[in-house]
């Protein structure tokens, strides 16, 4: 697991998640460390440190996302606090929740609005 690749994505995964996308990976380790190494890998050593968007953007985009499939409210956890990291103001994440119920419907972003309040209460 000393590859390039892997090293850049837990870089990148520290750098965007922090303490919360480790415990992520750490959890994964018992059960699916081959998992755990896809996600440090491709996302975050593929993905994230791509050029073309900065990663404030990229965690915008990412909340939106797990907003709209309104069946992940604990990877919207990890992002929102993600996003945060990376400088998203409370109100930018609550907006971009918000144009989440013009093409999710009202209860994916009343989950993702509820997901929200309890990082910020954190």
């Amino acid at each position: 697991m000393d590859n390039e690749r892997y090293l850049r994505g837990w870089a990148k995964l520290k750098e965007v998640d922090g303490k919360a996308g480790e415990n992520v990976i750490d959890s994964l380790r018992d059960i699916a460390p081959d998992f755990a190494r896809m996600i440090i890998e491709f996302p975050f050593g593929d993905i994230y440190s791509r050029p073309g968007l900065d990663l404030k953007t990229r965690e915008l985009a990412v909340v939106a996302a797990l907003t709209a499939l309104g069946n992940a409210a604990p990877q919207l956890k990890v992002h929102i606090h993600g996003a945060r990291n990376v400088g998203c103001s409370e109100q930018e994440i609550v907006e971009v929740i918000m144009q989440m119920a013009v093409y999710a419907g009202f209860p994916a972003a009343l989950n993702g609005l509820f997901a929200a309040k309890d990082v910020f209460a954190t």
